[in-house]
């Protein structure tokens, strides 16, 4: 109780100063600067994208109506598409944590996250897209997100990104939440198996069927994460990955997917080579107008010889994200509100999870916002709550 009387109080300081500070800043990403544009034209609150958001990075970062010769480099070469300003943004993530019976009981995690970002059009219909994170909890972690995009080949709604991304972006974007706690499911590694649904080497495709708005991805990575080349190799193995999604809007206010992903991975432990099979699937769903928003994930993760020895046995992992995000004025609120749910439930019980959060946000300006947290982890009956400040500029 005496914890969350700090944070609110904390909270409260927060939105005391948020009074005093325009609702539209001038210190916005490269982005907004570039088409003077607010940060609320694609994020609800960032960095969460709404519709447009989507819209606008589908297209490579191009927005048509709005280029100008002007914005480019002009070298007499009708095929050179350079950006006159290079487009560079930031994002700055702090955070105090206090948890129950952790050997750090409260935490100052500032920086908690300091990433250099950079975006937009390379040429007509094709888009970059990277970060680098100077520092994450405390370390240099390098390029996590380094993709380029190809919009609309052929003149159909036909995309193709090569690069690095996160194998579950077609879902729920672990980059792009409003809360401390992650998405369990799709960070879950069991066993000694590297692979998992975040970040990936590889080629991802999309299609939307025109007359009935269905949406397909394919995928195909390395299946071993963003792991270092070994003699000029980054795959660990000769195997590939494959996954895929179909989602299919029903009405406005609905769309319901499904997803699969399947692949194997093969490690030398010395007593000789062992494979191990790794499938996923699940149906998920989203719902919502924009002052309510639901979205709600369930997979299956099986996994054939996670411990890659002689007569392992397979485990069955099942995991749930469920998350409502409130937004009582839509895209023009200052306050968020989030509910946040997460379960895994594995074979081997060293890998259980369970969590409910709720979380507050408050808009100091558009691309500055404070945060207050609360986490309960029923599986080890333990709170963590937290403040934070999260500014892009």
């Amino acid at each position: 109780m005496k914890t969350l009387k700090i944070l609110s109080a904390a909270l409260a300081a927060l939105v005391g100063a948020g009074a005093l500070l325009p609702a539209d800043a001038q210190a916005i990403p490269s982005f907004a600067r570039r088409y003077k544009l607010s940060c609320t034209t694609c994020h609800a609150p960032f960095p969460r994208l709404k519709d447009f958001g989507n819209e606008f990075a589908a297209n490579g970062f191009y927005i048509p109506e709005e280029e100008r010769d002007r914005d480019y480099v002009s070298a007499g070469d009708d095929l050179m598409h350079l950006n006159r300003e290079f487009p560079l943004a930031v994002r700055f993530d702090a955070f105090a944590t206090i948890a129950e019976d952790a050997d750090v009981t409260t935490d100052l995690q500032i920086p908690f996250g300091l990433k250099l970002l950079s975006g937009g059009p390379l040429a007509r219909n094709v888009g970059y897209y990277f970060y680098f994170y100077m520092d994450e909890t405390g370390e240099v972690a390098g390029v996590e997100d380094a993709y380029i995009h190809f919009n609309d080949l052929g003149g159909v709604p036909f995309d193709v990104m090569v690069g690095q991304f996160q194998v579950c972006d077609p879902l729920m974007k672990r980059e792009l939440r409003l809360t401390y706690e992650d998405y369990q499911i799709y960070k879950a590694k069991i066993g000694d198996v590297v692979g998992n649904l975040t970040y990936d080497r590889g080629l991802l495709v999309t299609y939307e069927a025109a007359a009935t708005g269905t949406g397909l991805v394919g995928m195909l990575v390395n299946g071993n994460g963003r792991r270092a080349a070994t003699e000029g190799a980054f795959d660990s193995d000769k195997d590939k990955n494959f996954a895929g999604r179909v989602a299919q809007p029903l009405g406005g206010f609905l769309q319901v997917g499904y997803f699969y992903y399947a692949g194997q991975e093969r490690q030398d432990t010395g007593d000789g080579m062992f494979k191990n099979g790794l499938h996923y699937h699940g149906p998920d769903l989203v719902a919502g107008n924009g002052t309510l928003d639901l979205a709600l994930q369930y997979l299956r993760r099986r996994d054939s010889n996670p411990t890659f020895a002689d007569g392992a046995t397979a485990v069955q992992t099942d995991g749930i994200v469920a998350e409502l995000v409130l937004s009582p004025h839509q895209d023009r609120s200052r306050t968020y509100g989030t509910l946040l749910y997460n379960r895994v439930d594995s074979d081997l019980d060293e890998y259980d999870y369970e969590s409910y959060t709720a979380s507050l946000t408050y808009l100091l300006a558009r691309n500055l916002r404070g945060t207050l947290e609360y986490t309960w982890d029923a599986e080890r009956e333990l709170s963590r709550g937290g403040i934070g400040l999260v500014a892009a500029f």
